[in-house]
């Protein structure tokens, strides 16, 4: 595609989400997109996933877990929520162990080479069914810490974690072993279990600019559970949806610069925040733009959404944009009290011939909300693709050389092109065309930070001229529409699951507010859940 249809691709979509194209003059317009065929795969199974060796440090654990126990675990855990999984382990249905053979039991079952499979896991924790024998024995000795204890999480292959390599799905970082991210370590310091990681679109969906979401070389293609050749998974957290849609984890981490989180929860009927920008730290996390990349959960339910989130919080010295605030009380234990009387709201005028959109609103209004339908200013983002080009630039290389192992050999975005061109066929099969206009672009410092102020200016009157007009508390959207304007604002946003179209394509009822309004985000999403109840399992996988 040419650079100009490729700015807008990644305005709309921003390195990550759905194969999507948008007219020049409509750059937000969902009405207007065209969404390419991504059903003709050139690579669908990993040509470097040896699935013996994934699974051979829990053959021996996995031999007594029949499908006779898994059917007789599965109503305490299928679908469940961590609160109710817990309280089933603390009245002895349920432990620690078992709960791990469950999720490695159906990873087995159904992610790869198989009718059903989805290829949504990249690698698995070899110690992690000996780590649940622990938090067992820790549980009778009473040391809980948190009600994300003992669960299992999947990790985007961009994250580091011990006992894993992380990859980013690009074969030059196969061997990329390395220490926990910051992340990972306040995950683990909570009591959390890493189950493994979750592959994604490659190098976050800023590489190959024209191939499918949901592919990596290192984990091949990631289907959708709702359409496994029909559906678009969504990117570039791809794997983290797909895995907590088809109940493979108690809940995966995802991250995103523009839509990569939000855009994969919507696609696989999950909710999925991305938070305010430093709130979670990005140290030890494979970067596209210090500027705007964040982790966030991603879960099958609020609640859950909320406790992951909260086991992750916390300063990070080492992380430029981390932000220092008193946590002194969690977000999940009073969400059950969320209220939606007289929040007001803008919803979107173009978005109300969506009749998924004009119920979720609806169900908004029984419960006491105002939600008032507003027009959008024809906004503008200039630069959006240089600013990602000139970050990913500078950032690369600092994760190169700071969290990567050091036997990695790759520096630079140069380096690794040059990397990629010994077996093309295998290692880029739809070309780095995204990188080589990282290499080509440019800029004097005085030029970079012009670009960074006008995109943030931009992204902030987008919201708060309506919001001052009409006195609103947030926005409502659809999926990641409103993704690339959140991002540059810097403005938090949480998906909710709201219904599926005719096809079975599922769809998100997406909230917007100001920096660090996760907690009203969470109760704000919460409430809707409670009054919708969209959510359903994919049929094939139940």
């Amino acid at each position: 595609m040419n650079r100009i249809v490729l700015l807008l691709f990644v305005i709309t979509i921003s390195a990550c989400k759905s194969k999507i194209e948008i007219k020049q003059t409509d750059v937000s317009n969902p009405d207007s997109v065209r969404v390419k065929d991504f059903r003709e795969f050139k690579v669908l199974d990993s040509k470097y996933i040896n699935t013996s060796q994934l699974w051979e440090p829990f053959n021996k654990d996995l031999k007594t877990f029949t499908e006779e126990v898994y059917n007789r675990l599965k109503p305490l855990i299928l679908e469940q929520d961590i609160l109710t999984i817990q309280k089933n382990i603390q009245e002895h249905k349920l432990t620690y162990e078992n709960l791990t053979k469950f999720y490695l039991y159906r990873i087995r079952k159904y992610d790869r080479e198989n009718n059903l499979s989805l290829n949504s896991v990249i690698s698995l924790n070899p110690f992690v069914i000996k780590e649940a024998k622990q938090k067992d024995k820790a549980l009778l000795n009473r040391k809980f810490k948190h009600a994300i204890f003992g669960m299992p999480i999947l990790l985007k292959d961009n994250i580091n974690s011990l006992n894993m390599p992380t990859t980013a799905g690009a074969v030059v970082l196969q061997n990329n072993t390395t220490d926990d991210a910051f992340i990972v370590k306040q995950l683990k310091s909570n009591g959390a279990l890493i189950l493994g990681k979750a592959n994604l679109s490659e190098w976050a969906y800023f590489f190959c600019g024209d191939c499918p979401s949901g592919y990596s070389a290192v984990g091949g293609q990631t289907l959708n559970p709702y359409g496994r050749r029909s559906i678009d998974t969504g990117g570039s957290s791809s794997g983290s949806g797909v895995t907590v849609a088809s109940n493979f984890c108690a809940a995966a981490v995802g991250s995103e610069t523009s839509g990569s989180i939000l855009s994969p929860s919507s696609a696989n009927s999950v909710v999925g925040l991305k938070p305010t920008i430093g709130l979670l730290s990005r140290s030890g996390i494979v970067p596209i733009s210090s500027t705007l990349d964040t982790p966030g959960p991603m879960t099958k339910n609020v609640i859950d959404n909320a406790i992951l989130l909260d086991a992750m919080v916390g300063f990070d010295a080492t992380d430029s944009k981390s932000i220092k605030i008193p946590h002194t009380s969690n977000y999940f234990d009073d969400l059950n009290e969320s209220s939606l009387s007289g929040k007001r709201f803008g919803a979107f005028k173009r978005l109300m011939q969506d009749s998924l959109y004009v119920s979720a609103i609806n169900k908004l209004k029984s419960k006491g909300a105002l939600v008032i339908v507003i027009d959008e200013d024809n906004m503008r983002l200039p630069n959006f693709l240089r600013l990602l080009n000139l970050d990913m630039k500078n950032d690369l290389p600092v994760y190169l050389n700071t969290w990567a192992n050091k036997s990695i050999e790759v520096k630079s975005v140069k380096d690794v092109m040059a990397y990629n061109k010994k077996d093309s066929l295998n290692i880029m099969p739809y070309g780095q065309s995204l990188f080589r206009g990282i290499i080509a672009d440019m800029a004097t410092d005085t030029e970079f930070k012009a670009i960074k102020d006008t995109l943030k200016t931009s992204g902030r009157l987008f919201f708060d001229k309506p919001m001052e007009t009409y006195n609103l508390d947030g926005f409502l959207s659809i999926n990641n529409y409103h993704a690339a304007f959140a991002a540059v604002a810097e403005y938090p946003a949480i998906t909710v699951p709201m219904g599926y179209m005719k096809n079975g394509t599922p769809k998100g009822f997406t909230f917007i507010s100001k920096p660090l309004s996760e907690k009203q985000l969470l109760q704000w999403a919460y409430a809707y859940e409670q009054v919708s109840k969209m959510r359903k399992t994919p049929s094939n996988y139940n």
